[in-house]
């Protein structure tokens, strides 16, 4: 059914809405955690504020995607911005930190199902010539919303109350619930018979949970052999092995078994992933060694990190613009190029490195991901039938949130191991005895504590430099694991196909 312009751009904007809010609310946590703990309590439960929201987004992406291919998008994309506008209202009135970390569940289910629908909207209401451009306009959408995130929480905090970063959802989600209801159309015939695949839903969402879970804790909350995540990792494979038989079987899966027979569709979200395992590295602990290692102020440190949304936003934008010139493979391997040179530059930091040298680095890494991003989730689509496009879409997403997620687990781990080695090196035995010992059991646990105001007015400046120089010697193996990543993310986007070779219809 064809859709007047005025009712397209009307659509556009409800759906960008949806996307912004869902994006912004991953990230302006980090700037009112501080005043939330201060006021409901709940230290170490602190992580699973983000935890929780990312967990409950990673389930939901794949089962939004399956569902826009079998019932209404309009009522899809309602639904789901319902959830995450009454998880937004939970958790602005929490008491205490057990209901605000299931308010963000509620939240992460809903922003998955947006962050599912705008992408599939988005490619229902534009032709395959134009698509490139409308996911280049969404993905600039995400990355304003990534360098505008912080920004945007720490005003909020400073000027109100920390409840409002999650009241402010309510008035711009309604604008966009609005403009879904009145103006969004179905464009693509959806199955007259449907099934639903629940045994698949159980397998892949107990899959996704303790996967995920595995890597949020394991080198931090628990060592990588201990008897839980070890638990954790049984039940992944156990799960797994299930949920393949019962795809396997089911009339209508979740995510089809043939779909990996296809090269676009396999080599695409490999790329995507190897790419997020990457960059979403590079913006987690690289802050650690710009602030720790260099000792910059947090205000440096924003500054700093800024380039990397942008070069993402930029890259994407661009990408969509000439990847109908270009080719989709050829933008990727150039994303793949861009990642390697990024990741490779970060190799030469050190503590004389300036910080224009840093934003460089992850300015061109960030360009990289973004011309990896958008030509990977286009040959993902192109590789199915337009009937299939929910599924292939959400895949990309949920292939991106897989990788960055293993990403930052295994850097985490890697950061804390050399930084706790490094440590015992740097701290010779008369500066030890100026540590508490409370205190250096804290530093131990997590590197991260030593930016927390109230644990450095403890620390002399002696120790504070022998801090320092551990962090620049701790970060240096996450570098390397991104330079990995990024190399075999640009060898993956060269064995993509220039064809998305044969469609396979369900």
């Amino acid at each position: 059914m064809l859709i007047s312009l005025k009712n397209r751009i009307f659509i556009i904007v409800a759906a960008l809405l949806a996307l912004f809010l869902g994006a912004l609310d991953a990230l302006v946590m980090g700037a009112a955690m501080p005043s939330i703990v201060a006021h409901l309590g709940g230290l170490h439960l602190y992580s699973w504020a983000f935890s929780s929201y990312l967990l409950s987004r990673a389930v939901a992406l794949p089962l939004f995607g399956k569902l826009c291919d079998l019932y209404s998008s309009k009522k899809l994309f309602n639904v789901s911005i319902c959830i995450f506008l009454a998880g937004s209202v939970s958790a602005g009135i929490s008491q205490n930190m057990t209901q605000l970390i299931l308010s963000r569940m509620i939240q992460g289910i809903g922003a998955g199902g947006s962050f599912a629908l705008t992408y599939i909207v988005l490619s229902d209401i534009s032709s395959p010539e134009k698509r490139g451009k409308m996911m280049s306009i969404a993905s600039f959408v995400w990355g304003v919303a990534s360098v505008l995130g912080p920004t945007i929480g720490g005003f909020i905090v400073n000027y109100f109350s920390w409840r409002w970063i999650f009241f402010i959802n309510i008035p711009v989600g309604a604008v966009s619930l609005l403009g879904i209801f009145l103006y969004l159309i179905e464009t693509r015939e959806k199955r007259k018979a449907v099934s639903i695949d629940y045994l698949g839903i159980l397998t892949l969402s107990s899959t996704i949970l303790a996967l995920l879970t595995a890597f949020l804790l394991a080198g931090r909350s628990y060592d990588w052999l201990s008897f839980q995540i070890v638990g954790l990792f049984a039940i992944t494979a156990g799960t797994g092995f299930a949920f393949y038989h019962v795809e396997k079987r089911a009339k209508e899966p979740i995510l089809s078994i043939d779909f990996f027979k296809l090269k676009g569709f396999r080599i695409g979200n490999g790329a995507a992933f190897f790419a997020s395992f990457a960059i979403f590295s590079l913006s987690s602990f690289s802050p650690l060694f710009i602030q720790g290692a260099l000792g910059k102020t947090p205000a440096q440190l924003g500054l700093a990190m800024v380039p990397l949304g942008l070069g993402w936003s930029f890259g994407a934008l661009f990408c969509g613009q000439v990847v109908n010139l270009i080719g989709k493979r050829t933008a990727s391997i150039l994303g793949g190029v861009f990642l390697v040179i990024g990741s490779a530059m970060t190799l030469w930091f050190s503590s004389a490195t300036s910080l224009m040298l840093c934003s460089i680095a992850l300015a061109v890494a960030g360009l990289g991901m973004g011309f990896v991003s958008i030509a990977t989730l286009l040959l993902v689509q192109n590789s199915v039938d337009i009937s299939n496009l929910g599924v292939a879409t959400a895949s990309h997403q949920f292939t991106r949130t897989l990788g960055g997620t293993i990403g930052i687990g295994i850097s985490g781990s890697l950061v804390t191991v050399t930084f706790l080695n490094a440590l015992e090196k740097v701290l010779s035995f008369d500066l030890q005895q100026k540590i508490d010992p409370e205190l250096f059991s804290q530093l131990q646990q997590n590197v991260e504590n030593i930016f927390r105001p109230e644990i450095q007015t403890l620390l002399s400046t002696d120790v504070q430099r022998a801090l320092q120089e551990a962090v620049g010697h701790g970060v240096m193996p996450m570098f390397w694991a991104s330079l990995l990543a990024s190399i075999v993310c640009l060898v993956f986007s060269i064995l993509l196909p220039r064809a998305s070779g044969t469609q396979i219809k369900l």
